[in-house]
């Protein structure tokens, strides 16, 4: 009998909720502003935005999350010395919590900036501060607490659309089925929902949005607002994965104002990756979303801003005081000094008819839980051989019941690296077939049933009944959004930097003046974690220089 795994509640407590001495309260008290709270009075309330923390000097506190039905049910009572928030108040996002004062209460409120100034400026304290937030967040996705509910089937692919939304983007929420679940129904009935129209999300505020957007959505619940387009950043960088995030906490670290922006979730196609293996400093390997999280928080810690999701739509043409200014997504505009190009690539689609028809449901060009839960004890298609498909094999092996590899080339050692190959080969529900290639797709509703292959030189077409198909076939550029804008792309739409882009440029500068560029959309780079990283590094030396030279 398996032994049930304790929550992150019961296993790290401590950490979760840790108490300030009386020398450690002395010391914050300086960052904040001191209030009073009367027995029973709110002291922060679901939705509230730029809160930040409440530091607990007399009194108790008791934090509550609001179920589905809207009632509060207890979640913890902090007492003197302990402090409210989670990472959501490092940013001043919507609180995703209640606290309710029990008996008289003093406390000091530390608003998200000067929360910011306390966790650097206080190294030890600060350090111990974080963790508690980060550990906090991950209990309320544990549970789901003080997330939006998202109401529908379970295989609906607006359902797995907006769940894998709200994963990528490591954000608190319930799924219910009103097929087995009766608090669905009850909330059906309460709003008088059809359930024709399913499915329905709602926000912590109380706010109904019937199958939104992602970017409704991330308005609903505090993700993202509206950006202030006479604020002059010292730099926007487009893309939030590893190159953008290495750029956003290196820029912010040292004083500059940033702003970073990505159309759909933080961590790029690093973030999609089950496990990495080969990244110096984890030995024992971590998944790309909790990497890719880690990155995502350090940056919010000094001070970056972050509009995740938020696409880019142009990049306008130079102002005469050499200022670059970006239109995006519901005619806003961004206006920065220097722009950091870290957009990354798309996802290639395969070359099979009515392959559109599936993507919603059954098509997946990552393997994250989500997916894991879909396939298990089934037969799944995996189509690619490179390192991020050796990583999505072993993750999906240990859930489906069989994977079938499917190589164009001859030989999966030709582009994985060794520790995978050997890994693979050692699996005994995983088989490799060569000089593969997908001929035909088969189902209905939006729901694969069948998939064929056939292997060159054959004539015979192999076909299995495989509900889900996951492709790691590599990348284009994700360049459509510079048309026009004077930065020169090489033949495949990369953006060319260094000498490639003009003679005075430097080695990640792009033909034009205060626009750079890292990861994987700069021509010439080496698509691994690592090089991104180095490249964010790198990068924020030559913004240096150029405001200076501009200034």
């Amino acid at each position: 009998m398996v032994t049930p795994r304790p929550s992150i509640f019961e296993a790290r407590k401590e950490q979760m909720f840790p108490l300030l001495n009386a020398a450690e309260l002395a010391r914050v008290r300086s960052f904040g502003e001191l209030r009073h709270y009367d027995d029973g009075a709110t002291v922060v309330s679901t939705g509230e935005t730029g809160r930040g923390i409440t530091v607990i000097l007399r009194g108790n506190v008791v934090v509550m999350r609001r179920n589905d039905m809207g009632k509060l049910s207890p979640i913890v009572t902090h007492r003197a010395g302990g402090f409210m928030g989670e990472l959501a108040q490092l940013a001043g996002r919507p609180s995703l919590t209640e606290g309710v004062a029990v008996g008289a209460v003093d406390a000091v409120v530390i608003r998200p900036e000067r929360l910011r100034a306390l966790l650097i400026a206080e190294a030890e304290l600060g350090e111990r501060m974080m963790r508690a937030l980060i550990l906090r967040r991950i209990a309320l996705l544990e549970s789901g607490a003080g997330g939006p509910v998202i109401i529908g089937a379970a295989d609906d692919g607006d359902v797995l659309r907006l769940e894998s939304f709200l994963n990528r983007n490591a954000h608190p929420h319930q799924r219910l089925d009103p097929n087995d679940d009766a608090e669905a129904r009850a909330l059906l009935e309460r709003f008088h929902i059809d359930r024709a129209t399913l499915p329905i999300v709602l926000c912590p505020t109380g706010e109904l949005l019937r199958n939104p957007t992602e970017g409704a959505l991330a308005r609903c619940i505090g993700l993202v607002g509206r950006i202030d387009p006479d604020h002059l950043y010292d730099v926007c960088i487009v893309g939030a994965g590893p190159a953008g995030l290495s750029s956003a906490v290196y820029a912010g670290s040292e004083g500059l104002s940033v702003l970073a922006l990505d159309g759909h979730a933080f961590g790029g196609q690093a973030g999609a990756s089950s496990r990495i293996e080969n990244y110096l400093g984890f030995p024992t390997g971590i998944s790309g979303i909790a990497l890719m999280a880690r990155a995502y928080n350090q940056a919010q810690k000094f001070g970056v801003e972050m509009a995740i999701p938020d696409s880019v739509q142009s990049l306008g043409p130079a102002e005469d005081d050499g200022h670059i200014t970006l239109k995006l997504a519901g005619d806003e505009l961004v206006r920065a000094r220097t722009l950091v190009i870290a957009s990354g690539a798309r996802y290639r689609r395969l070359p099979v008819v009515n392959i559109e028809a599936f993507e919603s449901l059954s098509v997946h060009y990552w393997a994250s839980p989500l997916e894991a839960r879909l396939c298990a004890d089934q037969e799944v298609v995996l189509v690619g051989g490179g390192n991020s498909a050796g990583q999505a094999i072993v993750f999906l092996s240990g859930h489906a019941a069989k994977v079938w590899v499917l190589l164009r080339g001859a030989d999966i050692r030709a582009q994985m690296s060794r520790y995978l190959v050997e890994r693979i080969t050692q699996l005994p529900n995983v088989e490799v077939v060569t000089r593969a290639n997908i001929t035909a797709l088969a189902g209905s509703g939006g729901h694969l049933e069948a998939v064929s292959w056939r292997e060159d030189g054959s004539q015979a077409e192999t076909t299995r009944p495989v509900r889900h198909l996951f492709l790691f076939i590599g990348a284009d550029p994700n360049t459509g959004w510079l048309e026009g804008s004077g930065v020169a792309l090489d033949a495949k739409g990369f953006v060319q930097t260094g000498a490639g882009a003009a003679a005075t440029a430097g080695v990640l500068e792009t033909s034009r003046p205060g626009v750079f560029a890292v990861g994987d959309v700069r021509c010439g780079s080496v698509k691994r974690v690592a090089t991104a990283v180095g490249e964010g590094a790198q990068v924020v030396a030559s913004l240096h220089s150029f405001l200076a030279a501009r200034n």
